[in-house]
C-alpha cells in the first residue's frame, strides 16, 4: 500500500476532513499550523493512505523541527497538548507508522513523536513511551447550579465569591491592549518558573490565524492585572492553554473567577466540555487545583519511534543549568532568549 504526503495548509480536502472527523481537536486546525509556520517556520504534512484524487479516510499530521541546537525530528503536533492520529483502520495505521519508520532512517531524523489523546496507539510496534502528563476534562451537560455545586467548597468556591467580593473587573477578547496585558502576567509566571515566554509574535499569529476561536479573558483590581487566560475553541470543546498571574495579587481568586467565566460562556455558547490541558504529572498543585474543578482526569502519553537513544540525565543536567540563568536575566533579555530557543523546542 502506497503512503502518500500531503500539505495540509495547501490541500482542501484537509480541512473538510477535520470538520467532519469526531476526534479531532482545534490542534489539527490550520489555524494552529498555519501560527506554527508564521512564528517558528515549521511546515506541515500530512501522511495518508488515500491517493490525491481521492477523499481522505485517514491522515497523520507532522511538523518537521529542523534544528541544529536539538536535531532534526518530526512532532505530531510541536506546542500541542495532544494531537490525535486520525486513523481509524489498524492497518492503515501499520502502513504509515512503518512508512515514518522507514523515512526516519532515511532521513536522519531522531524520532517521530506522536501525542495521542487516547491510549489507543501505546502498543504499536517499535513505539517507545516517552512523556507522560495528566489531562483534565469538566463536562459542561450539567446545569451551572449542579456545576458550581461540584466545585470543591473549601478552595475553588471560596475563590470565586472572594473575586466577586472584591469587584475584579473583567475583560474578555482579542485586542492588543489585552495581549499586552496578558503577556506581562505571562513573563512574570514565567520568571516564577524559571523559564523564559513564548515570543509574543506567537500570540500574535494564534489570534491572527484563529480569530474567534481565541479568546483572552483578563481580570484586573483597580485597572492592575491580576490574572489571565487564553482559551482556544473546537467544535463541542474550549480548551485552556496559557494562564499566568501576579503571584502578589493570587490571593483576590482571579485565576478561578476567570475559570468559571469561561465555564458560564460554555455553557451560554453550547459547549459540552471544558479541557483544561496537560500538566506535569509532578506538579502535584497545578493537578490538584484540576482536581478541584470536578475534572475527569486521564494520562496523556506520548511515543516515540526514535532513531537515537534519549539521554534523560543530561537534558535534566542541561536544563538545570539553564533554569539558573533564566533566573537572573533582566525582562527584556528574559523575552529575548524566548525568542530564540522555542523554534528550537518544538
Amino acid at each position: 500500500m502506497t503512503v502518500y504526503a500531503f500539505n495540509p495548509l495547501g490541500d482542501a480536502r484537509w480541512e473538510q476532513f477535520v470538520h467532519e472527523h469526531a476526534r479531532t481537536s482545534i490542534f489539527h486546525t490550520r489555524g494552529w499550523m498555519e501560527a506554527l509556520r508564521r512564528t517558528y517556520g515549521y511546515e506541515p504534512v500530512v501522511y495518508t493512505t488515500s491517493p490525491p484524487t481521492a477523499d481522505l479516510t485517514n491522515g497523520v499530521v507532522f511538523c518537521r523541527v529542523s534544528s541544529w541546537l536539538t536535531g532534526c525530528r518530526m512532532v505530531s503536533l510541536p506546542f500541542a497538548d495532544h494531537c490525535e492520529p486520525l486513523v481509524n483502520s489498524t492497518h492503515d495505521r501499520q502502513e504509515i507508522f512503518s512508512f515514518l519508520v522507514r523515512a526516519s532512517k532515511k532521513e536522519c531524523w531522531k524520532y517521530v513523536e506522536l501525542r495521542p489523546s487516547s491510549s489507543d496507539f501505546l502498543g504499536e510496534s517499535g513505539a517507545e513511551k516517552n512523556d507522560s502528563f495528566f489531562r483534565h476534562v469538566v463536562d459542561l451537560r450539567p446545569d451551572l447550579e449542579a456545576l458550581f455545586r461540584g466545585l470543591n467548597k473549601n478552595s475553588i468556591q471560596r475563590a470565586i465569591r472572594r473575586a466577586e467580593r472584591e469587584g475584579l473587573s473583567y475583560e474578555e477578547g482579542r485586542s492588543e491592549a489585552l495581549l499586552r496585558n496578558f503577556y506581562c502576567l505571562l513573563l512574570k509566571t514565567r520568571r516564577r518558573h524559571k523559564l523564559p515566554p513564548q515570543p509574543i509574535d506567537w500570540f500574535r499569529n494564534l489570534i491572527a490565524c484563529l480569530g474567534e476561536r481565541l479568546s483572552i479573558r483578563l481580570v484586573s483590581k483597580n485597572g492592575q492585572p491580576v490574572a489571565s487566560i487564553l482559551t482556544l475553541s473546537h467544535r463541542g470543546t474550549v480548551v485552556y492553554k496559557y494562564g499566568c498571574s501576579d503571584s502578589n495579587l493570587n490571593n483576590l481568586g482571579g485565576t478561578a473567577l476567570l475559570f468559571w467565566r469561561t465555564i458560564q460562556e460554555g455553557k451560554m455558547q453550547g459547549l459540552q466540555e471544558f479541557d483544561l490541558g496537560r500538566s506535569e504529572i509532578e506538579n502535584t498543585g497545578l493537578v490538584a487545583f484540576k482536581d478541584r474543578w470536578r475534572a475527569r482526569r486521564s494520562i496523556l502519553t506520548y511515543i516515540r519511534f526514535s532513531t537515537q537513544r534519549r539521554r534523560p540525565a543530561a537534558e535534566g543536567y542541561r536544563m538545570h543549568m539553564a533554569k539558573r540563568l533564566f533566573t537572573c536575566m533582566p525582562d527584556g533579555l528574559l523575552a529575548a532568549t524566548g525568542r530564540l530557543l522555542y523554534r528550537h523546542i518544538g
